[in-house]
């Protein structure tokens, strides 16, 4: 379970690559869930490269802090089976 930002972004380092769904709050009970690759990661955000089929626009970018704040959830998809990667 990461606990600061630097947790979060060294976990995010080691998953770059790798399928991803995104859980994230978009305020008043709105939440939108979306699938990708986790495409790079940089000092303060990190992109996710999104499937073309499923959504109008190509990528999509979070702070580290979104995931802290438990604003967004992330989990790793491995052979079909999704399993939680980050959550503060």
């Amino acid at each position: 379970m990461a606990k600061t930002l630097i947790d979060i972004k060294r976990a995010l380092d080691a998953n770059v690559g790798k399928r991803i769904t995104i859980k994230a709050n978009g305020g008043r009970r709105k939440t939108s869930e979306r699938s990708g690759l986790l495409e790079e990661t940089y000092p303060s955000v990190f992109i996710v490269k999104l499937d073309e089929h499923q959504n109008a626009f190509e990528r999509v970018s979070y702070s580290y802090a979104d995931i802290l704040t438990e604003t967004v959830e992330l989990m790793l998809c491995e052979d079909g089976v999704e399993s939680t990667v980050l959550k503060a």
